[in-house]
């Protein structure tokens, strides 16, 4: 099933979807998301628009859609995937930034706005990652070196790196864990 996260429509039937073959809904990870590569002022007010409704507003959506399924389920656990430019910034990537901090603090409030429901919110905010969205920026070998030497671990992360602590927040041995920020970046923003 193909999932527009920009389309309520398209959420709802990707709840009914999941509800069906699982029976219930319990674990959702918001993990749509796209880059945008200009400072401020390169920075048009169309690509603005275009990576807060898929990095925002589909966060937004997905958690809305999942709630009462999980509501239904007696508790549940949603994971929005930021980035450590919700954290820190940088000289470029405005939008980007913006919408990850965005994404980092609409994560507070959902977890403590339903925290008594059993429905918990942590973000996850990885570092640098050898990913599809990332390649073709890593294939330089100038920035890919850059960006390793800013870490203290020496290596760029694996998709696998960001998956374990997704998998840690969507399992039952983070049952005491919510509102929280799990930063996955090989040491980088500790510096």
């Amino acid at each position: 099933m193909n999932l527009d996260v920009t389309s309520e429509e398209s959420w709802r039937n990707a709840v009914q979807a999941a509800v069906a073959s699982f029976g219930k809904l319990d674990i959702l990870v918001n993990n749509a998301g796209i880059s945008h590569r200009a400072g401020v002022e390169e920075t048009t007010s169309e690509a603005w628009d275009k990576v807060m409704e898929v990095n925002v507003k589909g966060v937004f959506l997905g958690t809305q859609a999942a709630i009462p399924e999980m509501r239904k389920a007696g508790g549940g656990s949603i994971i929005n995937i930021s980035s450590i430019y919700g954290l820190v910034g940088s000289g470029t990537s405005a939008a980007y930034h913006a919408s990850k901090g965005a994404v980092r603090i609409f994560n507070k409030s959902t977890a403590i706005q339903y925290a008594s429901e059993n429905i918990r919110a942590n973000s996850v905010h990885p570092g640098f990652v050898d990913s599809p969205m990332t390649q073709a920026h890593h294939d330089d070998p100038n920035i890919r070196e850059e960006r390793v030497a800013k870490m203290p671990l020496g290596r760029m992360g694996q998709p696998e790196d960001i998956a374990a602590g997704i998998l840690y927040l969507a399992s039952d041995e983070s049952s005491f864990v919510t509102g929280a920020e799990l930063v996955i970046d090989g040491g980088m923003t500790a510096q």
